[in-house]
C-alpha cells in the first residue's frame, strides 16, 4: 500500500497495491470528499480523499511533511 499526499489540492490518495498503470474503469462516490477506484476487472486501485487533513485530523503543513508511505503487506 502507498499513501500520497498533494498539499496544493489537500489530496491523499491510498493505492491498494504498488502505483502502476492500471486504469480507473470505475469510480464510486462513498461521500462528497471520498472515492473509490476500481480497475477493468473489478479490482480495488485506491481510495482518494478530498480535503484529506480535516479527514485525517491534522492541518496542511504537518499533513504534507508525509510525502509518501509505502507499506507491505
Amino acid at each position: 500500500m502507498t499513501i500520497t499526499y498533494d498539499k496544493e489540492a489537500n489530496a491523499a490518495y491510498i493505492y491498494i497495491n504498488t502505483p502502476n498503470n492500471n486504469l480507473v474503469s470505475k469510480t464510486v462516490p462513498v461521500s462528497d470528499d471520498v472515492m473509490i477506484d476500481f480497475g477493468s476487472k473489478g479490482e480495488l486501485l485506491g481510495i482518494e480523499i478530498l480535503n484529506a487533513s480535516k479527514h485525517i485530523g491534522t492541518n496542511r503543513e504537518d499533513f504534507a511533511r508525509i510525502r509518501l508511505l509505502t507499506t507491505q503487506s
